[in-house]
């Protein structure tokens, strides 16, 4: 059988129908002359025939969901106010979920936009499961000549740097890179080509790799770039090649330029601060290359074990993706849980809303019942405005959530790969797909309410009011759905309490210094001119010379790092007094260099010994400032001053004299330890510090302050790139990420709270109305008003402390995202779920008390007239 003209005639029937209904018309006018003609009575029962052609044409099920649909469409019109609520409330559930999503799934679970992303790893060193750190000079050389793991192994050292463009100096970030690092990635050049072997070898010219971003906006287009000279610190580089455009990142890096790396033996095992990163090859797997990491560490280890203890210390491959996103899975997947409870909230109040209209329409559901309407055709009508409500909900929500991506980079700026996330069809298709669900779920309410424990919708017309869905079932049904919403409410509210209660803690946590007042200069020397450490020595004492000259300036200094979250370098040392076993990790502290007027600049206070002063230079036995935290960790009994370590694991070094005790400082973090160590600037012969903070504190503004010191940088060089800082404004974007993670999640609880507010309002403000007749025979019996006020609110709280109960067994699992985000505070703190649950039965007391106030002021003659 051919479809094609059946299909032809069902459209027809469709966007046809007044034409056919004329020719049906005639055709029985036709055959009522012909029987009139021939003497045959005329047909009876035209409206049957008429009804049973339009059956057979078969499209009545489809005309009959067309006209339920516009019913539903004029009976929503007429009760704005119920739509507008309840589109709102699912379309911001649903917007902000399929937001989620796609951060979800472009940052956890896509795969790195890389060819065969699954076989790129990270090489770390590994001290511990919990704790990897970067590698060194020495081990990209041993990985290199000895590894038989990887197609491709390359190394990154993340650097500042200066350049000199249209716009003057400018410091920027850089990746530098060996030529394995692009043959890793497999990337492409737009223009040109990327680093080969050849360049990485030292004295080789010096080459960069430019992004298309870069090269568009500072060498006048990424077309012409090839060719041209960049000047990095000073030192001369030839584009040899452009990005593809929209290669802002590498490897999780977002830097603009990729000068060539080009690594001598070292001399030492250290310094660190690299990053490893390689292909595995065909065949090999990553315990493979675990394995064979593990044989180069072994191979290594032998060699430096005189400045490097710790022989547990491996070189261990982590998946790439891993190692770019795993940091974030606590946040993102405390944001997911978050916005997961509110759309379920958005739901299940939802939900209840349909019920409760679906009970005010009980008179009309039930003359369309006496009038022959089934079971069938009135779930049809209930179900396909619920379809039309979800649907304008999941398309508002797909609005939303096209304005939520944007807020995200906000709320979340430091999140891994935000750059790749945009809309995208899989967001739509989540959208489409919560929608359905959505569209389930509340329409399956309603349906079990008229439907279930077999209720009549006759009763009704017989004048048995409130009878549609008062059966048992449909009773508890509703009330699972107002414990529902408190049970998911109450983990939110639990959520934003501890998120509250640590963000608070960590505001009144002591910086250890004063910030008002206090500003600086990033500055970057460009190596090409400053090749000499006395050149950089020289350089650094008459910049911070000049600028406690400066107009305003009460004190000025150096330091290599900044509290309260740039910890710079991070040492490791060996107490002689207190030395490590033998083969295990040596102590750990950051290690900021400083110059004199470091601490009164800051106005750290001295608390033991004496402060750095000039004649502690490179020439003088080496000198370190401790912080009274790292005294009281290492000597809680007695003071450090005189203590002497190794500083580095150079055993064979001079040893590092304790000679003062200072206030604790952070620079892990507000939250972090204060376990500083400060050293002269200078003092390592063999490290050059080209990049120093000068800090000062000044009586005048911060425009006339930095106006003063690119004064002074400027008389002494002007091609210097410097970027300012206020200290007051560092540590404001310290409490950054807390404060935004406690707005958002708080924001969430109260939408929450407020939505399982509404539920049990609305659900005992129904009962009020369905059982006024016996609320009035108890009061014509005798019963005190306070008591019905008293049974409607304690039915509230019952609902409550059920939604509660499961709420607490729920609020466990949050302690998984939870926990890196607390601060002074456990993810099981009493005191806040304590207040928590006190929170959600106030509120619940409130919502019942209007319903309950009414049922008090029912008047039973009345009641029992109309009844």
């Amino acid at each position: 059988m051919n479809p094609i003209p059946d299909f032809i005639e069902r459209c027809k029937a469709l966007f046809f129908r007044d034409r056919l209904e004329r020719e049906l018309e005639e055709e029985l006018r036709h055959h009522r002359v012909l029987d009139e003609a021939a003497g045959i009575p005329p047909l009876q029962q035209t409206e049957q025939v008429k009804e049973a052609v339009r059956d057979a044409r078969g499209v009545r099920p489809l005309e009959e969901l067309i006209a339920d649909t516009r019913y539903a469409c004029r009976a929503l019109r007429r009760s704005g106010g119920f739509t507008l609520t309840v589109v709102a409330t699912l379309g911001i559930g649903i917007g902000a979920a399929t937001a989620v999503f796609i951060v979800v799934n472009r940052i956890l679970l896509a795969g790195l936009p890389y060819p065969d992303p699954e076989r790129l790893v990270r090489i770390c060193q590994q001290y511990s499961p919990t704790n990897r750190g970067t590698i060194s000079v020495v081990d990209i050389l041993a990985i290199r000549d000895q590894q038989r793991s990887f197609a491709a192994f390359g190394a990154v050292r993340l650097a500042g740097v200066s350049i000199v463009g249209a716009r003057g100096p400018e410091r920027v970030g850089a990746g530098r890179v060996t030529s394995g690092f692009f043959k890793a990635l497999r990337v492409t050049p737009r223009f040109g080509r990327l680093l080969e072997p050849a360049d990485d070898i030292p004295g080789a010219p010096r080459v960069v790799v430019v992004s298309y971003a870069f090269a568009e906006r500072a060498l006048g287009g990424a077309a012409v770039a090839v060719g041209k000279v960049v000047p990095i610190d000073a030192v001369s580089h030839t584009v040899v090649g452009v990005l593809e455009p929209g290669r802002n990142e590498l490897a999780g890096l977002p830097f603009p330029i990729w000068p060539v790396l080009q690594l001598a033996t070292p001399s030492r095992r250290g310094p660190f601060g690299y990053r490893g990163v390689a292909r595995i090859a065909a065949g090999v797997t990553l315990d493979d290359a675990a394995r064979d990491l593990a044989g180069i560490s072994e191979r290594i280890f032998p060699l430096w074990a005189g400045g490097f203890q710790d022989s547990n210390a491996r070189l261990t491959p982590v998946p790439l993706r891993e190692a770019i996103v795993g940091y974030a899975n606590g946040q993102i997947g405390l944001f997911a849980g978050a916005v997961a409870l509110v759309l379920l909230l958005a739901v299940a109040n939802v939900a209840t809303l349909v019920l409760v209209r679906t009970s005010a329409r009980e008179h009309e559901l039930s003359v369309r019942a006496a009038l022959g309407a089934g079971r069938r055709r009135l779930a049809r009508l209930v179900v396909t405005e619920c379809i039309t409500l979800t649907g304008l909900a999941g398309i508002t929500g797909l609005g939303i959530a096209v304005f939520a991506l944007k807020a995200v980079g906000l709320v979340a700026p430091g999140l891994p790969r935000l750059r790749e996330v945009a809309f995208d069809a899989s967001g739509v298709g989540f959208a489409a797909a919560a929608t359905l669900a959505a569209c389930v779920l509340v329409s399956v309410v309603p349906l079990v309410s008229l439907f279930a424990g077999g209720s009549s919708l006759s009763a009704t017309l017989a004048g048995s009011p409130g009878r549609v869905g008062s059966g048992r079932r449909a009773g508890a049904l509703r009330g699972a759905l107002v414990v529902s919403e408190f049970a998911l409410a109450l983990p939110l509210l639990i959520g934003a309490g501890l998120l509250l209660n640590s963000f608070l803690r960590l505001q009144r946590v002591d910086p250890g210094f004063d910030p008002s007042g206090v500003y600086g200069l990033a500055v970057s020397l460009p190596a090409g001119r400053y090749s000499t450490p006395a050149d950089v020595k020289t350089f650094w004492r008459r910049v911070e010379a000049r600028a406690a000259e400066a107009d305003g300036v009460t004190a000025a200094g150096l330091a290599g790092s900044l509290p309260p979250d740039n910890f710079g370098d991070v040492n490791n040392f060996d107490l002689l007094d207190k030395p490590v076993p033998a083969g295990t990790a040596q102590h750990l502290a950051p290690w900021s260099a400083v110059s004199p007027g470091f601490f009164a600049a800051m106005d750290i206070p001295l608390l033991d010994g004496r402060l750095i002063t000039p004649g502690d230079s490179a020439t003088a036995p080496p000198v370190v400032v401790v912080s009274r935290a790292w005294a009281a960790t290492y000597y809680p009994n007695e003071s450090p001053i005189g203590k002497q370590l190794y500083s580095g694991g150079c055993t064979s070094c001079p040893p590092t004299t304790v000679i003062g005790v200072v206030g604790d400082v952070p620079y892990r973090g507000l939250a972090g330890e204060a376990d500083a160590v400060y050293a002269p600037v200078g003092a390592d012969s063999q490290d050059v510090d080209l990049s120093l903070n000068l800090v000062v504190r000044s009586r005048i503004g911060a425009a006339a302050t930095f106006r003063a010191l690119r004064s002074a940088l400027g008389a002494l060089d002007p091609q210097v790139a410097a970027v300012e800082v206020v200290m007051s404004e560092r540590l404001r974007a310290a409490l950054g990420d807390p404060r935004r993670w406690t707005v958002v999640v708080g924001a969430f609880a109260a939408a929450g709270v407020l939505l399982a507010a509404l539920g049990i309002f609305g659900l005992m403000s129904y009962v009020v109305r369905q059982r006024r007749r016996e609320l009035g025979v108890r009061l014509t019996l005798g019963a005190a008003p306070s008591s019905l006020t008293r049974l409607v609110v304690g039915r509230g709280l019952r609902y409550a402390g059920f939604g509660s109960a499961i709420g607490l067994a729920l609020s466990a699992f949050e302690s998984r995202w939870l926990g890196s985000l607390l601060f002074g505070v456990r993810a099981a703190d009493p005191a806040t779920i304590a207040l928590a649950v006190a929170v959600v039965m106030a509120i619940a007391v409130l919502s019942c008390s209007i319903p309950g106030f009414r049922a008090a002021r029912i008047k039973p003659v009345e009641v029992l007239t109309a009844e």
